[in-house]
């Protein structure tokens, strides 16, 4: 079975093409720029390429250059779209309305933009992709929706409420989401997997770091904590956002800058975190060459992100009465070495113990990287979000 899975934002399109008979990697691209000139960069498992500039006034023809590389021309993989045997697709908010991957129907596009409101920059774009990928690809093609939120849906109430005027909450469906999802299932799973155990019987804390980071207590297989919040903003310092802050912070920088919601909104999301804090850059690397320099501030926006993982470890293991296992993935999490170290130093009190050794230079390996006599085993995972929308897709397919 191959199985198309597709990643939309509102001027790109991500795409992979897997063979789920061993789930590899056929072909992989982007289209770009949709909507502001175009341009795509098509390879494939065997290193052939493509890389043009296209005309992609909308989505739609950016989803017709994917099927003419795809078939046609040196870079093709296959003969015809009827090769393709399903879709799937990345869709970032479900609100309470999914908690589960689901068959595209008119109406499950409707409810996605629909639910704009909670993700304005997201969903209008996903809708949008859906639409135009329904266009151009035979009717017979199943499409499947994965939502990143919907792993979050187990959360308990009293883990996803916020101490608001409870009619925030019904009118306005103002409580915690949670993001990065799809990347904390397919991490935790294949951690309980590694350590040849089962995911029921597992508390687990999984920390995605990247440019925007979440960490999520995962006990028995289910959500039931994680930082991000109504919106991605929430929970540790991040590249350009701010993590938690005070509300009446907030609200006293608009009084005293005269911002607008909209501008707060931005200077919350855009020009805070490490960028703002270190006034130096919003990438983890360009902060660790700089206070190696000295930079006092990269030093610091360093330190924070650090402490507040370490933070939150230690909340979720005592909301979870026990731990497991701690997992590192995403841009940072599989490659910092020194990060993870200094994360794990001083928690022997809750049974880690890191094994130096073994965690220097380690990128992006699904590796066990706390030494052999620590009680909780800490472990870097790489994430495959776009595996897991396409075994999603795969399994409800065949009616699994």
């Amino acid at each position: 079975m191959k199985i198309l899975v597709i990643n939309a934002g509102s001027s790109s399109l991500k795409y992979q093409l897997l063979d789920m008979d061993d789930e590899s990697v056929i072909a992989k691209g982007n289209c770009d720029r949709i909507g502001i000139g175009g341009h795509i960069k098509h390879s494939t498992y065997d290193g052939r390429e493509v890389d043009v500039d296209c005309d992609f006034p909308t989505h739609t023809e950016a989803f017709e250059k994917l099927v003419e590389v795809l078939t046609s021309g040196d870079a093709a993989v296959i003969k015809s779209m009827d090769e393709v045997n399903a879709v799937g697709h990345r869709v970032v908010h479900g609100g309470e309305v999914y908690n589960k991957t689901i068959l595209v129907t008119d109406e499950v596009i409707k409810q996605i933009e629909d639910l704009k409101d909670l993700a304005p920059i997201h969903n209008p774009p996903n809708a949008t992709a859906i639409r135009a990928c329904r266009k151009v690809f035979p009717a017979s093609t199943p499409q499947v929706a994965v939502f990143d939120t919907a792993f979050h849906q187990t959360m308990p109430e009293k883990a996803y409420m916020f101490g608001l005027p409870y009619e925030c909450y019904e009118k306005y469906g103002i409580r915690k989401y949670g993001f990065h999802g799809t990347s904390h299932r397919f991490v935790s799973q294949a951690l309980a997997d590694a350590m040849g155990k089962d995911i029921k019987d597992l508390k687990i804390v999984s920390c995605h770091l990247g440019n925007g980071s979440s960490i999520t207590a995962v006990e028995g297989g289910k959500s039931i904590d994680t930082t991000m919040g109504f919106t991605p903003l929430d929970g540790v310092i991040m590249g350009t956002r701010s993590g938690c802050v005070d509300a009446s912070a907030v609200t006293f920088i608009q009084n005293k800058m005269g911002l607008s919601p909209n501008e707060t909104s931005d200077l919350l999301n855009k020009k805070s975190g490490f960028l703002g804090v270190s006034g130096v850059s919003s990438d983890a690397r360009d902060l660790g060459a700089a206070a190696a320099d000295g930079n006092k501030r990269a030093k610091l926006a360093l330190e924070m992100l650090r402490y507040e993982i370490k933070k939150y470890i230690g909340s979720y293991a005592a909301v979870m009465n026990g731990l497991d296992a701690v997992l590192f993935t995403g841009g940072i999490g599989e490659n910092s070495d020194d990060l993870r170290e200094d994360v794990c130093s001083n928690m022997e009190y809750l049974g880690i113990k890191l094994d130096k050794s073994v965690n220097k230079g380690l990128h992006g390996k699904l590796v066990k990287i706390s030494a052999p006599d620590s009680k909780v085993e800490v472990w870097v995972v790489p994430t495959n979000e776009e595996l897991l929308i396409a075994r999603d897709t795969k399994a409800l397919v065949e009616g699994k």
